[in-house]
């Protein structure tokens, strides 16, 4: 059976820091391949500065393209609004019944998991694979059997400060793919 980690997020925009734990959990885990999932939308957080989703999901298409590592999935577009992750993976464990699915998380958001839609049904069907993140506070569900928590590096780089740097005309040469990065000057894109 094929394993494969779902690695959410809204990704506006994606950038090395999404790139480098995707590498780390597919070149260090027992995963075969990792999706980016990207989220139209998210009960969290406000969705007033989201780009449309066509946009994200392209970025995502550029930034791994002819890597078979890694695949860029648009199912939350077609899904109810707004995105809920016990949802998403029941419909594609429906899709794909011969593959496994894992998830892949910050440890910043294990913090949040019990607030989550069905975060029970989640813990008993799926495993969360966590990644590390400073500045959270250790939960008892870090010893849940269904958590596995990764030792990746430390990537402390945000979609947010992307978006404020390019807003205030810095450069951010090297926080992003190049194909994004020409993408994001090409349409404009965060300037306002």
């Amino acid at each position: 059976m094929k394993k494969i980690a779902l690695y959410f997020g809204s990704y506006n925009p994606i950038h090395v820091g999404h790139l480098m734990v995707a590498e780390y959990i597919v070149e260090n885990t027992d995963v075969d391949q990792l999706w980016f999932v990207i989220s139209p939308s998210s009960p969290f957080k406000k969705n007033d500065r989201l780009l449309q989703a066509s946009q994200r999901y392209y970025m995502v298409q550029v930034a791994i393209e002819d890597d078979p590592r890694f695949k860029a999935c648009d199912v939350e577009f077609k899904l109810p609004y707004p995105s809920y992750t016990a949802v998403t993976l029941e419909k594609l464990s429906a899709k794909y019944p011969d593959y496994q699915f894992v998830i892949v998380m910050g440890a910043d958001n294990l913090e949040n998991f019990e607030r989550w839609k069905n975060y029970e049904y989640i813990l008993e069907h799926y495993q969360i694979y966590v990644y590390p993140r400073l500045g959270y506070n250790p939960t008892p569900l870090e010893k849940h059997p269904s958590v596995v928590m990764i030792s990746a590096p430390q990537i402390e780089i945000s979609a947010s400060m992307i978006r404020n740097s390019i807003r205030e005309n810095r450069r951010v040469t090297y926080f992003l793919p190049p194909k994004v990065k020409d993408y994001i000057e090409k349409m404009d894109l965060y300037r306002k």
